[in-house]
């Protein structure tokens, strides 16, 4: 096969790419000719002090990489594939202490202890209070007179308030979740004037609200998550610190890119008008992952050759890093029928916008589902007729397929 034509210095994780767009033509590009490419970097723009990274684009690699936690570590180098030129080896190995970045046998023990918050009887006890804050989120939005932003009137607030349930944040902290999420990630984008120390700084206080939170229910126990996760720590249960980071994951994991799916998924409608009026009509139930498909949240994470192995053809060095790119897999023409269309009914749907399987796949993939479902059924009750006021406004990010704005009216 020709080698792929990408012009000369193309990096899939430059923040200014997709403060503009997804490059789906120059991953189709990479699918037909040369799925596994190596994309160097140089000035350490990632923070890594090597000289890039592998990207690969199929389907089936990405869930080759991702089903071989022995050959491929989260640990290593953390699963986050681009931070930025300033970021120290040390701040880089503190974020191992995150789930995401963990490598069996102790990301095993981790997941097994915090997976008792998701359990389908733990989704199901939150279903009633979730739809009700969905339905009270649109008809809140469906008040306003003329144009409103969709991100922060109506997608950001479903997401929050579910983790907030879930771990039994007081309603007056939720906010401060919220704030410290967003600055978490927002380092790459110059209108947050947020520096990566601003963002360790949030990161550094969610830590220790939530471990104050464990600490303050290890003392008086209550009938909820955290009481669950954290009592009787040596019965096997989180202590303070894993507990804290537990939360920081979900903040980002479960607030952000679940807000991102939604934000992403109604652009898809209002730009496909007859999607929106089957969706009304028939409410189906394979929405919510056709929108996960089209958004794919987080562009991309990372693992670290733990030996000498072959992928797509390629010989990937011990040490090697190796990014997995969701969004060229969901758009692989080899799994899906018309991969470019946005199509609510679309079924079997095995995409990999909740991880490619294996032990990091997505923790909270019920829940996430569930607030879609809710949050789009609210919206076609509550604003049927709801437009398109003006284009989205991208977050400038190296991974994370982000929107700042959606400006709509739910007035015709």
């Amino acid at each position: 096969m020709p080698c792929p034509a990408l012009p000369d210095g193309f990096d899939f994780t430059d923040p200014d790419l997709l403060h503009h767009r997804v490059p789906h033509p120059e991953f189709a590009e990479l699918r037909r000719a040369e799925p596994v490419r190596w994309i160097p970097q140089t000035g350490n723009v990632a923070g890594f002090q090597d000289e890039g990274y592998w990207a690969v684009t199929r389907h089936a690699d990405v869930k080759y990489v991702s089903t071989h936690p022995e050959l491929f570590s989260s640990y290593l180098n953390t699963a986050i594939i681009r931070f930025n030129e300033h970021m120290q080896r040390d701040s880089i190995d503190a974020q191992r202490l995150i789930l995401l970045n963990m490598d069996p046998p102790e990301h095993t023990r981790v997941r097994q202890i915090v997976q008792r918050g998701f359990t389908p009887r733990s989704v199901r006890a939150l279903e009633g209070r979730l739809r009700e804050r969905a339905r009270a989120i649109a008809e809140g939005a469906r008040a306003h007179d003329g144009p409103f932003d969709f991100v922060t009137e109506v997608a950001c607030e479903l997401p929050l308030q579910a983790i907030a349930e879930l771990i039994g944040v007081p309603q007056d902290d939720r906010a401060k979740i919220f704030d410290w999420s967003n600055k978490m990630i927002a380092y790459d984008d110059p209108e947050y004037a947020v520096t990566a120390e601003v963002g360790a700084i949030s990161a550094a206080e969610l830590i220790s609200y939530a471990m104050n939170m464990a600490a303050e229910r290890k003392r008086c126990p209550a009938h909820d998550i955290v009481s669950t996760l954290v009592a009787a720590e040596h019965e096997g249960n989180l202590n303070s610190d894993e507990f804290g980071f537990f939360v920081l994951m979900l903040s980002v994991a479960g607030n952000e890119t679940t807000r991102n799916a939604i934000t992403h998924g109604m652009h898809a409608f209002l730009t496909h008008p007859e999607q929106w009026e089957l969706y009304k009509a028939e409410r189906p139930a394979t929405a919510a992952e056709e929108i996960v498909r089209w958004a794919t949240p987080v562009v991309a994470f990372q693992r670290t050759a733990t030996q000498d192995t072959e992928l797509g053809g390629k010989l990937i060095r011990k040490g090697d890093r190796v990014g997995l790119f969701y969004a060229s897999a969901n758009h692989d023409p080899e799994v899906f029928d018309r991969p470019d269309g946005f199509d609510v009914t679309r079924d079997p749907n095995p995409h990999l916008g909740f991880g490619g399987g294996g032990p990091h796949f997505c923790l909270g993939k019920s829940l996430a589902v569930l607030e879609i479902d809710l949050i789009f059924n609210a919206v076609a009750d509550a604003m049927p007729g709801l437009t398109l006021v003006e284009d989205p406004r991208r977050l400038r990010s190296a991974w994370i397929n982000g929107v700042k704005e959606l400006r709509v009216s739910a007035r015709p």
